[in-house]
């Protein structure tokens, strides 16, 4: 379980006194200690879309055929060499030789149709599908080194969609997710326990050796305690503290993390299934008082796709700060019989990111200032998860649900199917008109894929508000000043140890 109670006196001294610095590994490299804000739910490579999971398995573990680079948002290789279009809808990937997965067995098409199969099987809930929208997929090796994949519709950015399908070795299991991943990446597995995660490095692995050779994950909730062990040496990196915690230039860095923060509204249950109600709920924010939770930097959001991204609606307005608008439109919901007094659930999740609990009880107090009953309940990332994904637990009732979601990808099909298509992993309402804007946007190309993009986010803004946008997050790490290394926009989903140096 988290630790997340109050350490005592004498425990707390004893850790600032620490001096620890990295130590040296068995088998080589050294060994460094990374204290992130929560205990990872589970090691499944089929989540590592989740930040809690993403940090410690995304090209650490698994690796995928390709990745993104997050200047440019475009495809680079990784497995696979390189890759062409065959026709409208299918695509060829050439593939890495000499690969070996961390069990030994050998890393090739065959590899990546049992991978690809075991994602979209439906054996157990697979989040990174929730990434490729509708599509579906065939996979058919050509050769050792040379795979098909064919996908029902034309889907002009699947060399980007497959950043987020994680390679795993054959030998995994089909029919159940698991806790003991075997991929091709740098580190493989030691142990995973409710105290640490720790990997070892991979003697195997196809490219340059790192230079650290062991990492070892804990979890810590509390930002100033993260802070002090990274300062004391007790831990060398944690890649989440608040801004409050941020003191130090020396050891504290500040990035543009691709996370855009928001409260999802479940719009399939009374009274959130009124209108009124949901813009009423935007309204009711003091978002510049909000602002100060998150730094100078943070970015008013008014939509789920950052700038920069493709499909981004520039012309789209955040909601303002209008209480007495927000209690007008509840008066006027209450007046046509809409059951505006009905208790509403505020589900948020510990850890999800610095001062996250402190921005739920201040709007749960301005919410309820303007004549909403709000029940605020904070969870795991487990019991969050159940809330977060369909199938949604059937005696939820109403309920806003606290959610941080990240696009570095480079197109708004990583964000708008996963939060608006009627069969969005995520999604809590249906409207055939935002299903088939979505439909032409997936199929259409280069200007035409953008503008469609574009009146998907106003439709779901300004006709449906459906959802609470927050901010764009500015997030702040703290490194030790013994190594060499610094945040970039994928953060947020993955620390990739191998790119982690030593100062000399």
């Amino acid at each position: 379980m988290r630790n997340n109670g109050a350490f005592s006196t004498i425990a707390l001294a004893a850790l600032l006194a620490s001096t620890a610095l990295p130590a040296l590994a068995q088998g080589g490299g050294k060994a460094i200690t990374i204290v992130l804000p929560e205990q990872p739910s589970n090691l499944e490579p089929c989540g590592s879309i989740l930040t809690d999971v993403g940090q410690v398995l995304s090209q650490n573990i698994t690796e995928p055929l390709t990745v993104i680079n997050p200047k440019d948002g475009t495809p680079q290789p990784k497995l696979a060499t390189k890759w062409e279009r065959v026709n409208d809808t299918t695509w060829r990937f050439h593939l890495r030789d000499g690969v070996k997965f961390q069990d030994g067995k050998e890393f090739n098409a065959e590899a990546v149709a049992f991978t690809l199969k075991r994602m979209t099987g439906g054996a157990f809930t697979c989040n990174n599908l929730a990434k490729f929208g509708s599509a579906k997929l065939t996979v058919t090796p050509v050769d050792r080194l040379t795979v098909d994949i064919k996908t029902e519709k034309p889907e002009p950015i699947l060399p980007a969609l497959l950043s987020v399908a994680m390679m795993v070795s054959p030998a995994t299991p089909t029919d159940k997710a698991v806790n003991d991943p075997v991929g091709t990446g740098p580190y493989k597995l030691n142990t995973f326990t409710p105290q640490t995660v720790v990997l070892d490095r991979f003697d195997g692995y196809w490219g340059k050796t790192p230079e650290i050779g062991k990492a070892t994950y804990v979890w810590r909730g509390e930002s100033s305690l993260r802070a002090a062990m990274v300062q004391t040496g007790e831990a060398q990196l944690t890649p989440a503290i608040a801004i409050q915690d941020a003191t130090n230039p020396e050891t504290d860095f500040s990035y543009l993390n691709s996370e855009t923060t928001a409260i999802r509204i479940d719009t399939e249950q009374p009274p959130l299934n009124d209108v009124r109600v949901r813009k009423a709920l935007n309204l009711a924010i003091d978002w510049q008082g909000m602002a100060e939770l998150f730094g100078a930097d943070v970015l008013r959001a008014s939509q789920m796709v950052v700038p920069g991204i493709n499909g981004h609606n520039p012309d789209l307005k955040p909601w303002g700060y209008d209480p007495d608008q927000a209690a007008k439109l509840l008066a006027e919901a209450k007046a046509d019989g809409v059951p505006v007094g009905t208790a509403i659930k505020l589900i948020g999740r510990n850890g999800i990111y610095p001062n996250g609990n402190e921005a739920l009880e201040a709007m749960m107090t301005m919410w309820e200032a303007v004549g909403f009953d709000i029940d605020l309940q904070m969870l795991d990332v487990a019991d969050w998860t159940r809330y977060l994904q369909k199938p949604f637990p059937q005696e939820r009732g109403p309920n806003l649900l606290q959610i941080m979601h990240d696009n570095n990808k480079g197109d708004a099909a990583f964000t708008v199917p996963i939060f608006y298509q009627s069969s969005g992993q995520y999604a809590t309402f249906s409207d055939p008109k935002v299903d088939t804007l979505i439909g032409e946007a997936l199929n259409a190309t280069d200007t035409a894929r953008t503008k469609a993009f574009q009146e998907i986010l106003a439709e779901v803004h300004d006709r449906i508000a459906v959802d609470i946008p927050m901010f764009h997050m500015i997030g702040y790490t703290r490194v030790g000043k013994e190594l060499d290394w610094r945040p970039n926009l994928t953060t947020n989903s993955e620390i990739p140890l191998a790119e982690i140096r030593l100062r000399k």
